[in-house]
């Protein structure tokens, strides 16, 4: 089982384009793509499967892009956090990859791959959630105007098009997944 999160700074930042760039770039992983919402989206429900691909909400982009399935998990704090997971693990088959788009679910498991977005002009307010989880990426990844990587410590990999990783990171990903 292979667990992948994208957080991010902010609102609007591209964290779920890149969700569906990996899952592009990465279609023999199968993905089970989940979406953290802090906001109640369908009554009370912590778990919700998105079932038709198209671009109305960031779940149907994923299966748009390619994922086996997509769930939002509604989770206004972190019980509510905790509970939508027991649930989540319960509907979904053992072993199955896993690639989260959240800063909070850092706080209730360590992945394979942790990747922050921020804008290239980083100038906007950022999310408190990613405030105390910024330190626990192994890379950044910024949009920019063309792809570009950076040694780190993180390393930054610039992308044109979040939705089309670029072979560098494809690369990178794939190495931690399975070198780890």
């Amino acid at each position: 089982m292979a667990v992948v999160v994208v957080g991010g700074g902010g609102r609007g930042v591209g964290k779920s384009a890149l969700m569906c760039g990996i899952i592009a770039a990465l279609p023999e992983m199968q993905w089970v793509a989940v979406k953290i919402a802090r906001h109640e989206h369908v009554g009370e429900q912590l778990v919700w499967e998105e079932t038709e691909p198209g671009d109305r909400t960031d779940s149907a982009r994923y299966l748009a892009a390619g994922a086996r399935r997509a769930l939002l998990l509604t989770a206004v704090d972190d019980a509510a956090m905790q509970r939508a997971l027991d649930q989540l693990w319960k509907q979904i088959e053992r072993g199955a990859n896993l690639i989260f788009e959240s800063n909070r679910v850092l706080n209730c498991l360590k992945p394979n791959v942790c990747l922050m977005v921020r804008s290239s002009a980083d100038n906007r307010e950022l999310k408190a959630s990613f405030e105390n989880v910024a330190h626990l990426a192994d890379a950044v990844v910024i949009a920019g105007k063309a792809n570009a990587y950076r040694e780190g410590p993180p390393p930054e990999f610039e992308l044109a098009r979040l939705e089309q990783i670029s072979s560098e990171m494809e690369s990178w990903i794939r190495g931690r997944l399975i070198y780890g």
